[in-house]
């Protein structure tokens, strides 16, 4: 079958690279890809949005499953315009991808469907959440509603910082349009933890935890980022935490979506926070996390064609998802100044080094190919991910591998799965 992949970054990589390995898979395309995804499809300088060209691309090149990686054109509907024009896909139409596109609509559902997360209100007004902003509990949190590439989460420990957030995101448009909107939420502490679910409307099936990384410094210091870092499984999502997820999150989530008329098939990424009161969410995600899908991915076990294909059919509940017994952990290698300013077109050295080395992976996030080689062409440049016994084992081996790799204003984290070393 031929397989056409949306999107062009680390996340779009592991997915292709998984997609590689389906015996049921003669030919991968990928718009509009990166230097790494080239190396394993055919890639086509068509954006993510331009939802008319990758239709007519989808037909020209007689595309048996589309795979939406990306966020923003399964918000925007990408999905359905496929779907209308006979073309198979995986991903969440337009109507249930909102359970990311809006986090108002999201904390709304929860409430409703008693779904455990952080108290909160919503607001489209300013004047009124700043208002709000003088009787609240500090800290707190300050959500843009919409898309706003991970970014759109301030936690504001004074007032004075609270009410800049709410300057930055509704009044300056920090975050564009995503903050027309804005939750504002409890703060909750506790380990964060992520777990990625594949769903087919009234199944859902969870795939081996992960933690990331957001905080751009070592010690989780400076700007949130796309993700600077992740591990997997989470030596905190025990199996009572699994069965609490299980039965009060999970199914209720899929669910809740079902009788909103909102039928969920796809990915759903729960972002957990394990609370002293117990397990909450925190964020819903409509599609694999990115840097989450580098360490999930390279461990599971079943042919990744398979599951989609379950999913969109609705016969998920026929599959054994499995995993390894082992553990992954990705470290991304970003070019410096990220998030903030940065440089690109730095020339990278060292791909080589990754041939034929068997658990380790070099997934490209922001390359390009030029005629003088591969060059740096984003924030978040590449990720190493490396796969191990244990934890301990996968970190020493990741942090190995990036050493094999050289370009100018290199930047990395040295902490990433440091959490280990305290479970």
């Amino acid at each position: 079958m031929k397989v056409l992949i949306v999107g062009g970054g680390g996340r779009e990589h592991a997915i292709a690279t998984s997609v590689a390995k389906s015996p049921k898979v003669e030919k991968i395309y990928c718009t509009p890809g990166n230097a790494g995804i080239a190396q394993i499809a055919e890639c086509a300088p068509i954006g993510a949005m331009e939802f008319d060209k990758i239709v007519a691309f989808a037909k020209e090149k007689e595309i048996d499953l589309t795979i939406v990686g990306m966020d923003d054109p399964l918000v925007g509907g990408l999905v359905d315009a496929l779907e209308a024009a006979g073309i198979r896909a995986f991903g969440p139409r337009k109507n249930a991808a909102i359970l990311e596109g809006s986090k108002a609509f999201s904390k709304d559902l929860m409430k409703k469907y008693h779904i455990p997360t952080a108290a909160y209100e919503n607001f489209d007004n300013a004047k009124e959440a700043l208002e709000y902003l003088e009787t609240a509990t500090l800290p707190i949190v300050l959500k843009a509603d919409g898309l706003a590439l991970g970014k759109g989460v301030l936690i504001c420990n004074t007032l004075e910082e609270a009410k800049e957030g709410v300057k930055s995101i509704m009044m300056d448009k920090q975050f564009g349009s995503a903050g027309n909107r804005m939750v504002i939420e409890e703060f909750m502490t506790g380990r964060e933890v992520s777990v990625l679910s594949f769903v087919d409307g009234k199944t859902i099936k969870t795939m081996t935890s992960a933690q990331d990384h957001k905080r751009a410094m070592d010690g989780d210091q400076g700007l949130n980022t796309g993700g600077m870092g992740t591990f997997s499984p989470s030596p905190f999502y025990t199996e009572e935490v699994d069965e609490f997820c299980k039965k009060y999150i999970y199914q209720a989530t899929v669910d809740a979506m079902a009788a909103e008329g909102r039928e969920f098939k796809g990915i759903i990424f729960f972002g957990l926070m394990l609370t002293p009161k117990g397990p909450r969410v925190l964020e819903y995600n409509a599609r694999f996390g990115d840097p989450e899908a580098q360490v999930v991915l390279p461990r599971m076990k079943n042919d990744i064609i398979d599951v989609m294909e379950a999913c969109i059919d609705g016969k998920l509940d026929e599959i054994d998802l499995q995993f390894e017994d082992n553990a992954a952990v990705c470290v991304v290698l970003a070019s410096d100044g990220y998030p903030v300013a940065y440089e690109k077109g730095k020339l990278i050295t060292g791909f080589e080094n990754f041939d034929g080395k068997d658990g380790y992976y070099c997934f490209h996030a922001g390359t390009k190919q030029t005629p003088e080689g591969i060059v740096t062409n984003g924030g978040r440049v590449l990720g190493i991910t490396a796969k191990g016994a244990d934890l301990k084992q996968a970190r020493a081996n990741a942090y190995k591998a990036t050493e094999w790799i050289s370009f100018e204003n290199k930047y990395m984290r040295h902490d990433i799965g440091k959490a280990i070393d305290e479970a």
